[in-house]
């Protein structure tokens, strides 16, 4: 019998990001549709409804399938049975609440658990805990709505919003002048915004971490090319045709660091004390700031994988010899593994 998998996909919150969970995910449902998989599609849309298209996500079959209020969602889910999960939501609440939804249908899900998204998806309670395990991070500060522009860290700075993903509101500040415009453009997306001091650009990293037959290993590191910091324009754009598009992608924005470069052994010893700090399971995903000692520093954990080809972890794994259908392969078969899965 076939691993029947369900593919939840969509945003209960946002249309950008319901977009971007579809665009992951057709190509995931094509590096996937191999033998030995039966693929089902649950797709979320910002206004609540939920649809069950089949084992697409084209947008005439997605139109034609009834709009369902949850209740009845979580009873299809429910006749359906799958085997596993893919989770494809990245707001808030698909990261947290839809997949603690799957867990409470019995639904195994590959990846990480809620918990370890809702802790990821806190920058700064990510930074406190890695911090602990022995990472470095950028001193910082988090403010709320009201609190006053005081005993922050020296200029230049680093705001963000607390858990906004995609490097949205993201400004670098030098002068005092600027703070508080950066500030205010970074609570538009949180209700929480952080000040941090700014390291010294030598690199920034993304190293990603797989558990395969019950050992963490690191895959090939991924470097990209940057001024200062990585802002929303060095990660999606829009084409000609106003589809969206990943910009982050193209052989001179990002590239695989060669096996011999000598800050990876820092590297990979953050990632791996990342993962186990953080409690991530299958896989992890971590961005790391070299300074220009060769010092890595965490700057924030985003635990997906969608295994679409241009998923970060699965571009990292075919560097490592590992396609698509294989990495999925190994991440169901930790689940199994680790009793996740059946």
């Amino acid at each position: 019998m076939p691993v029947r998998v369900l593919h939840l996909v969509g945003s209960a919150q946002s249309p950008f990001l319901e977009e971007l969970s579809h665009l992951y995910a057709r190509d995931a449902l094509e590096v996937l549709d191999v033998p030995g998989y039966e693929h089902h599609v649950a797709a979320v849309a910002p206004d609540g409804s939920w649809r069950f298209p089949g084992a697409t996500l084209d947008p005439d079959a997605l139109a034609a399938a009834p709009a369902l209020p949850v209740a009845r969602a979580l009873a299809r889910i429910a006749e359906l049975a799958p085997d596993v999960a893919v989770p494809q939501m990245f707001c808030r609440s698909g990261m947290t609440d839809h997949r603690a939804l799957l867990r409470v249908l019995g639904v195994p899900v590959l990846g990480n658990p809620p918990e370890a998204m809702a802790l990821t998806a806190d920058k700064a309670r990510a930074k406190a805990v890695v911090a602990a395990a022995g990472v470095r991070v950028p001193a910082g500060v988090a403010l709320r709505a009201g609190d006053p522009l005081d005993g922050l860290p020296e200029l230049p700075v680093v705001v963000k919003p607390a858990a906004a993903d995609n490097s949205h509101g993201v400004a670098l500040v030098r002068h005092r002048d600027e703070l508080a415009g950066a500030v205010a453009a970074a609570f538009a997306h949180d209700d929480e915004v952080l000040v941090e001091a700014y390291v010294p650009l030598g690199r920034e990293v993304r190293c990603g971490t797989l558990v395969r037959d019950g050992e963490l290993v690191v895959l090939p590191v991924e470097e990209y090319a940057l001024d200062e910091i990585r802002t929303a324009d060095d990660k999606l754009g829009r084409r000609d045709d106003g589809d969206l598009a990943l910009m982050a992608k193209t052989e001179d924005r990002a590239w695989i660091v060669a096996a011999d470069d000598p800050v990876l052994p820092a590297v990979h010893e953050a990632a791996r004390r990342c993962h186990r700090a953080l409690g991530c399971r299958h896989y992890g995903l971590f961005d790391l700031r070299i300074d220009p000692a060769g010092e890595p520093w965490f700057l924030e954990a985003g635990l997906y994988c969608s295994f679409a080809r241009s998923s970060v972890l699965a571009v990292m794994a075919r560097a490592a010899g590992i396609d698509g259908p294989q990495l999925f392969a190994t991440v169901l078969a930790q689940a199994r593994r680790d009793g996740s899965a059946a």
